[in-house]
């Protein structure tokens, strides 16, 4: 997203969010202007939040993120070893990850910076043996907090090879029929606080309900062409929260989420 589409929507959102994720299906240091749009939202009272691969993560990418007011920046760290790790992160590194955890924590200390570092890993069948490890040493790699987060996967009806054996840690159980389904059990009634609280906007600058629209299938209107108000209230955006709020399970990306 270029510099001057961001700042046409933080000028006219700012007055009514408390929170903007500066992420969505990619990885945000790919922007070279990121810095520079977390300043601007930290100047407007924003509560900023980055999530990375720190596989770009240099030691004066921490620093300016720090100094521009982020307030919190989650790490993903699937895995101990480089095997458990790239066996979800596919030609990342394990080392340029923990080095860009070590980055934050040394600018942190040295900028006097409140930013929050999380690492998170996701629970995968993989790298569950190491979740006791990630507890002892997520502090000592450099982080304020650690997330254990459970995995979404696509094709999850079949099983997949990466659901922990630890079910707890899933968001898939047994069907009882030799299959998986989601752990909460949707139905129609169900109310979706996502639909009504927030949305995505991606770099293109299409709004979209929310971050299970991953491919960008409902569009509520584009930021190039209209205001966000105009988006919010369009009439995909009425029809859209209309058909989740009375048939739900007809909605592809409702099916798989956790709401």
């Amino acid at each position: 997203m270029e510099p001057a589409l961001f700042r046409s929507i933080l000028d006219e959102l700012a007055p009514y969010v408390h929170t903007m994720q500066f992420y969505f299906q990619g990885e945000p240091l790919l922007n070279t202007a990121l810095p520079d749009m977390v300043a601007a939202a930290h100047e407007a009272g924003l509560y900023t939040i980055v999530s990375t691969n720190a596989q770009l993560l240099t030691a004066g990418v921490a620093e300016q993120l720090l100094q521009a007011g982020l307030s919190r920046i989650v790490v993903s760290v699937d895995g101990l070893t480089e095997h458990t790790y790239r066996a979800y992160r596919r030609g990342g590194s394990l080392r340029k990850a923990l080095a860009g955890l070590r980055f934050l924590k040394e600018a942190k200390t040295r900028t006097g910076a409140r930013t929050c570092i999380e690492l998170q890993c996701l629970c995968l069948k993989s790298n569950e043996h190491e979740w006791p490890l990630f507890r002892r040493l997520y502090r000592r790699l450099g982080a304020d907090r650690l997330t254990l987060k459970t995995a979404q996967f696509l094709d999850f009806r079949n099983g997949h090879p990466q659901i922990p054996s630890d079910l707890r840690f899933s968001r898939y159980v047994p069907d009882g029929e030799g299959g998986y389904r989601l752990r909460r059990r949707l139905h129609d009634s169900i109310v979706c606080r996502r639909l009504l609280t927030g949305c995505v906007i991606d770099a293109d600058g299409h709004v979209l309900p929310c971050c299970f629209d991953k491919e960008g299938r409902y569009s509520f209107g584009s930021l190039r062409e209209q205001s966000f108000r105009e988006c919010w209230f369009s009439p995909k955006a009425e029809r859209f929260r209309c058909m989740v709020r009375k048939h739900r399970l007809s909605v592809p990306i409702c099916t798989n989420c956790t709401e």
